[in-house]
């Protein structure tokens, strides 16, 4: 009787798919390296968009942006959800823009920033000093890209 529960479970625990690969339509983040290394460094920092973090990443991957720009962005801006209103957590085109929702902003903003006439195909330091013309601002946020880690993290690379 054991062996057959045993069985019957093993069936009915879904595949483990790697990053990149699809479940159902879906990509699966839950192997992503990236998706712990995000989740670890807002949660060392109390951050409530800890529970985000696979949004960000799913916006990063669509838009072709580096993984580590928005959560960036969102830790200058709004100490990673600390501090915000109207659910825009990049501070984007402040006071005025609102979002439905911290999801919604996140995949708006990334799509802006990938595909907009101001931010498509300028290279990262264009793209923040688009994004905030202060001289310093391009350098306090690669200071946290390079804080969340390498831009290609594999899984031999988490501490």
């Amino acid at each position: 009787m054991k062996s057959m529960v045993i069985v019957a479970g093993l069936m009915a625990v879904p595949a483990v798919v790697s990053h990149g690969q699809e479940l159902n339509g879906e990509k699966t983040r839950a192997a992503d390296p990236r998706l712990l290394r995000l989740q670890q460094f807002f949660a060392a920092r109390d951050c409530p968009l800890r529970e985000v973090a696979a949004d960000f990443l799913a916006a990063a991957d669509r838009n072709a942006l580096d993984w580590r720009l928005l959560p960036s962005i969102s830790i200058i801006e709004s100490s990673g959800g600390k501090d915000y209103r109207n659910n825009n957590v990049f501070g984007w085109d402040t006071p005025l823009q609102s979002f439905a929702s911290v999801r919604e902003g996140i995949h708006y903003v990334a799509g802006q920033l990938a595909r907009s006439d101001l931010y498509r195909n300028k290279s990262l330091d264009g793209k923040l000093r688009t994004y905030n013309p202060n001289p310093a601002y391009p350098h306090k946020v690669k200071a946290v890209m390079r804080a969340l880690g390498p831009s290609d993290v594999r899984v031999d690379t988490l501490d």
